[in-house]
């Protein structure tokens, strides 16, 4: 039986990090995106409910996201690292499956090459970081505010498959959300600018050459229709990779763990469990 979803905040030198946690099983650290949980979402969605039926599924808030203290001394994205390695202390542990979805999985990836003999396998979905020259990121900063101050039309059609997605729709209605809501957005809205507000955005132009210190097993998801982050980066991550696999979710955008849960999810439990 899966365990109940606990949230809670831990205090990690001296700043609280909010944590979200269900299920038992080998330890699963995974660090969102935009259209996910702490970012779009209160509550955590099928595809991360999936993972707790078979892993111990730990999910803390980036700096300044849901319930984790901001910080006026954030530079760049390595003070994230940093502080998710003082996080995995803290929770006393020593190895565990990583895995992120978008700028999580930028994050995520520059975890397992800082200290790879702690993380048993890496599953990036749609991961930022990578500056491939010519294949840009799209800039999520433009589409963030609605047209006419209504519509997030341009928003869903960059994390999703289309601008009509179901689950798109969902995450970002259009019009003004209820004021959580609102403010959880507005707060991984923020984060991602701090670490990543300059064009290309979202990237860190040495990791690329630091991709090969992993040297476990790696997998690669991509949305087929992946609008903000292009395939050429998932081709990079995957040959940077001694150990990786590339897969592609047919039909799913830049959030193919929100659009095709049980698909992606099925993907990280078979290299977790390489």
């Amino acid at each position: 039986m899966t365990q109940a979803m606990t949230s809670d905040t831990i205090d990690v030198m001296g700043r609280r990090i909010g944590v979200v946690r269900q299920g038992s099983g080998a330890p699963l650290l995974y660090l969102h995106g935009f259209a996910d949980v702490h970012a779009a979402s209160a509550d955590l969605l099928p595809f991360h409910r999936q993972l707790a039926e078979a892993f111990d599924l730990i999910v803390p808030a980036h700096t300044g996201c849901a319930a984790t203290d901001e910080r006026d001394d954030l530079d760049s994205v390595h003070d994230v690292v940093d502080e998710y390695l003082d996080l995995a202390d803290a929770l006393g542990l020593e190895t565990f499956h990583l895995a992120g979805a978008c700028v999580g999985g930028w994050i995520a990836a520059e975890l397992a090459v800082r200290q790879p003999q702690r993380v048993r396998s890496l599953s990036l979905i749609g991961a930022t970081g990578l500056f491939v020259s010519g294949n840009p990121i799209g800039d999520i900063f433009w589409v963030a505010q609605p047209e006419d101050g209504i519509y997030y039309n341009d928003l869903r059609h960059m994390l999703f498959a289309s601008r009509e997605s179901a689950a798109g729709r969902a995450l970002f209605p259009d019009g003004r959300g209820e004021i959580e809501q609102e403010l959880l957005r507005y707060r991984m809205f923020r984060f991602a600018s701090q670490v990543g507000f300059t064009p290309p955005y979202l990237y860190d132009r040495k990791l690329i050459e630091r991709l090969h210190r992993f040297k476990g097993p790696a997998r690669v998801i991509w949305g087929e229709h992946d609008h903000m982050v292009p395939r050429a980066h998932a081709q990079a991550y995957a040959e940077g990779f001694t150990n990786a696999r590339l897969e592609i979710v047919p039909g799913a955008g830049h959030s193919a763990h929100v659009e095709a849960p049980e698909a992606v999810a099925k993907l990280i439990a078979e290299v977790c469990g390489s």
